[in-house]
């Protein structure tokens, strides 16, 4: 089964940046395509950032510029690097991972097959 834990979320000034780290276990990471998503209360779980295997990568358009999704395949890891933070962003952010070819990545939530418990992150203004 595999696991994915995130970590790196708090509170922070609007303006302000955060890291965020989802480790993988039980996985062979260099295998799967992995995102980040996001939701708040009452919404759906939206799409933030996307990388393939080959380390191609995807933004929705309310974080491109902001945002930079980076992964280890020796750390098993994946980082979303979140700059700028505006308090729209505000949200329980979820890594996601999806057994994939080589050059794919996935924008759609019922796309991946594994998910982490979530890291609140909470811009104040």
């Amino acid at each position: 089964q595999v696991q994915l834990e995130e970590s790196g979320g708090g509170l922070v000034q609007a303006g302000g940046s955060l890291r965020l780290s989802c480790a993988a276990s039980r996985v062979t990471f260099s295998s799967f395509a992995m995102g980040w998503f996001r939701q708040v209360p009452g919404k759906e779980r939206e799409f933030v950032a996307a990388i393939s295997r080959s380390g191609s990568t995807n933004y929705a358009d309310s974080v491109k510029g902001r945002f930079t999704i980076s992964r280890d395949n020796v750390k098993n890891a994946v980082a979303l690097q979140m700059y700028s933070l505006k308090p729209e962003d505000t949200a329980v952010y979820y890594c996601a991972a999806k057994f994939s070819g080589y050059f794919y990545y996935y924008v759609e939530e019922g796309d991946y097959e594994y998910w982490g418990q979530g890291t609140q992150v909470t811009v104040s203004s």
